[in-house]
């Protein structure tokens, strides 16, 4: 039996430009993901894994250092009785200056080339890995897939490949039925962030780490095994953090202070996930949203609140107050539908918030 961890999509050195950081915050960020890639290899180690497969996109080439690629290589080498395989992706793929022909790497270490799918036997393992890296950052055409011979005596046949599954693609666009037609014991993928299990011997492995509201789920890496020709793998969760979207109905009746509680109530991970609430519903027009936002991000290690609440107007004082404009005609013309259908009563309370910050004005 082999045993292995399958992982890629790191993105070591990324700036994170997508979310509202602070330095402070987005250096922290970028300090983890180092943190969990490390956190990864040793649970390797400890586990007395077999292999590791990286598939690409294990750093940011346009942000990552000599200094920043000797810590990835002496990270790697810890892993001494661990057979660690790379596939370079789009966003570290091999070109002249590449830092993954800059430094010498461990004897454990093996780096697939860039002209065709290469194989590599471990005979002692009983394992041929089949693999390919990028050397550009865009292929539009799955040509290398062409006349692929993976024969081998080993035992174990597995391919290492960054592409994308999902249709016409310029990052190596590939058939998942042309993937399963190889009837290979296990297809590790990379490129796309979200987790994937197609079969028991096809999948993404995803990013260990997320990095945007668009990447919500469990994060981690695929822990394999294979034996006899029998293969089973596993989506381990091991992310630091998770980003979470959350919706919160309000009502005309909650105070300032029963909001805040309602939200501090909520089941969120206040000290370490990534939020993203929105606030819908009838509020009180007196509180004020903006303070009671600033309140509530104090208490969050991150927060984004999305304000769609509607504010509940008096609707008889405001006609009074405003019966010789077009506020009053708006309200009275209003008052003549059913405003116990929700539509009409947001139709009139969204005009009422137009028209009365225009009369402010």
């Amino acid at each position: 039996m082999i045993k292995f961890l399958h992982t890629g999509d790191i993105h070591l050195g990324l700036q994170f430009k997508n979310l509202k950081l602070n330095s402070e915050n987005s250096i922290n960020r970028r300090l983890e993901l180092w943190d969990t890639f490390t956190r990864m290899i040793d649970y390797a180690i400890v586990e007395k894994l077999d292999f590791i497969f990286l598939v690409g996109d294990i750093f940011e080439d346009k942000y990552f250092t000599l200094g920043d690629i000797k810590r990835l290589r002496d990270i790697l080498a810890k892993a001494v009785n661990i057979n660690i395989l790379i596939t370079a992706g789009n966003h570290d793929y091999l070109h002249q200056n590449s830092l993954y022909n800059g430094i010498e790497w461990s004897e454990n270490v093996y780096i697939f080339g860039s002209e065709r799918i290469e194989k590599i036997e471990f005979t002692d393992k009983n394992t041929a890995i089949f693999g390919y890296s990028w050397d550009r950052n865009l292929i539009d055409n799955d040509n290398i897939l062409d006349n692929i011979d993976f024969n081998s005596e080993m035992e174990n046949k597995i391919l290492l490949l960054h592409g994308d599954v999902y249709g016409n693609s310029r990052y190596l666009p590939l058939d998942i039925n042309k993937l399963k037609s190889f009837n290979l014991d296990y297809i590790a993928l990379g490129h796309i962030h979200k987790p994937e299990l197609f079969t028991d011997s096809i999948a993404y492995c995803g990013s260990p780490e997320p990095f945007d509201f668009g990447e919500i789920g469990d994060r981690g890496f695929i822990e394999g095994s294979i034996e006899n020709n029998h293969t089973i793998i596993n989506l381990k969760p091991f992310s630091k953090r998770r980003f979470i979207i959350e919706k919160l109905d309000l009502n005309e009746n909650m105070s300032y202070m029963d909001i805040i509680n309602k939200i501090i109530e909520l089941n969120l991970n206040r000290e370490i996930d990534y939020i993203r609430l929105f606030l819908e519903g009838y509020i009180d027009i007196n509180i004020n949203m903006e303070e009671l936002s600033e309140d509530i991000r104090k208490q969050f290690y991150y927060i984004e609140i999305i304000d769609n609440t509607i504010p509940d107007y008096d609707l008889e004082e405001l006609e009074r107050s405003f019966e010789n404009n077009i506020v009053g005609s708006f309200i009275k013309t209003m008052k003549e539908s059913d405003l116990n259908n929700e539509i009409n009563k947001k139709a009139l309370y969204y005009g009422l918030d137009v028209l009365l910050k225009e009369h402010v004005k």
